[in-house]
């Protein structure tokens, strides 16, 4: 078995999916359309791993996603991006280009190297070895 992929609501579809092209190398499938329904997503497959489906519908709330208080349920997913120096560089770009980093990159105790940083709508994710 393998996990085939994991979903998010998103309030701005097209900046979303723009996001993960540009920063991790998606590629985004033809947008699909539900007009019934008020629903669009994309899929965006990855080198290796498990597809990021984004999906948008206007009446879905916002997510708290505190940073300080956790709760129950996906809290982050976490993108390998292959060595050491490519996590410090693309930390550095991400904070550069405006994005939050909530995580500096480090040895964890558990033995990953990684940094935590927020997408455009504040979901973590973990850029590691």
């Amino acid at each position: 078995m393998k996990i085939e992929h994991l979903a998010i609501w998103v309030k701005d579809l097209e900046g979303m999916k723009h996001f993960y092209e540009t920063y991790f190398h998606g590629k985004a499938n033809a947008k699909y359309r539900n007009d019934k329904k008020q629903f669009e997503s994309y899929f965006l497959s990855f080198a290796e791993g498990p597809r990021l489906e984004l999906m948008n519908r206007p009446d879905i709330p916002a997510n708290i996603n505190d940073l300080v208080k956790e709760y129950i349920g996906i809290i982050h997913f976490a993108v390998s991006v292959g060595s050491k120096e490519t996590v410090d560089s693309l930390t550095e770009t991400l904070r550069k280009d405006g994005y939050s980093v909530v995580g500096e990159p480090r040895w964890t105790g558990d033995g990953y190297y990684e940094s935590v940083i927020l997408d455009p709508e504040g979901n973590r994710v973990e850029v590691t070895i």
